[in-house]
């Protein structure tokens, strides 16, 4: 098994790409207008550590429960944070305001090719690491939300190694993926239950991204809270990794047997590293969350 630490990126996961790329590419029109974006923690951080990097102003909006780290962080990459109730308000409404009054560039966190095509440097830089030491590989598994990570991965692995099986691993109530590729069509989840993902709580796949992996993904998987939380304690135990509760659902699917890899060579994305203290310090202990319990 080999494991792709993405957690030890800049930024502290594998959104860094995504928003490179995208930035990257506004002119300089564009970038005096700055940039307008919504997010769980992850695109946020990766965006505003961007456009501090590159001089351009960011606002990024994030729910009023987001983890505390990732919003501190994203001020102190010197972005505004817009909080909001995700239960009441909507964030690309508000997005879109602020961008008609603003002239910022809206940069969504999956659903923009450029996006896309950043984490797909992923994808390719995992197959060209397998192949130099000498192994192709039979499965790689991402973890998955709104899909702009597996979409542009599987792209990337596919580059090189096009008979790789890939698969999506989602938070299990919020495996919009994994009904939508069972389907052949987009399907939404039924998320009525919550989950300490919190990176992973969109529903349904996105608009651009789900085609892409009709074409390129073998299926989709999901794994609950109890599998996710021993996948953090295995990362930190045996691999010495802190990985967040989004970006430890690959592992948590090999772990618990979801996929049987015997025989085979695979590929996992540990995608993130941001999370509270406090949290990951129950997960260490298994104590469950006030919210959850």
């Amino acid at each position: 098994m080999l494991i792709k630490p993405e957690n030890l990126q800049r930024s502290g996961s594998f959104k860094l790409r995504g928003a490179l790329n995208r930035a990257l590419q506004l002119n300089a029109a564009q970038r005096d207008c700055g940039i307008v974006t919504w997010s769980s923690g992850n695109h946020g951080l990766a965006i505003s550590f961007v456009a501090r990097e590159l001089g351009i102003r960011a606002t990024v909006l994030m729910p009023y429960d987001a983890p505390k780290t990732k919003v501190e962080g994203v001020r102190q990459n010197g972005a505004s944070v817009r909080l909001y109730d995700k239960t009441k308000e909507d964030r690309e409404e508000i997005g879109a305001q602020i961008a008609a009054e603003s002239g910022a560039v809206i940069v969504p966190p999956y659903d923009d090719p450029y996006v896309i095509t950043g984490q797909a440097t992923l994808g390719a830089e995992i197959a060209h690491q397998a192949a130099e030491i000498g192994v192709s590989l039979d499965v790689a598994l991402f973890s998955c939300s709104g899909g702009g990570l597996v979409s542009g991965a599987a792209c990337g692995v596919h580059t090189l190694m096009p008979r790789a099986a890939i698969y999506s691993v989602e938070a299990a109530g919020f495996d919009g993926m994994a009904l939508s590729l069972a389907a052949g069509e987009p399907r939404k989840a039924p998320a009525l239950a919550t989950s300490i993902c919190d990176a992973l709580l969109v529903p349904a796949p996105g608009k651009l991204t789900f085609p892409i992996c009709r074409k390129h993904l073998a299926g989709g998987l999901s794994v609950d809270d109890d599998e996710v939380k021993e996948a953090i304690r295995f990362a930190y135990r045996d691999l010495k990794l802190v990985v967040e509760p989004g970006g430890a659902v690959a592992l948590a699917a090999l772990l618990a047997g979801k996929l049987e890899i015997t025989g085979k060579t695979a590929a996992i994305l540990v995608s993130g590293g941001n999370v509270d203290s406090d949290k990951f310090a129950n997960y260490l202990t298994n104590v469950s969350e006030p919210e959850h319990a």
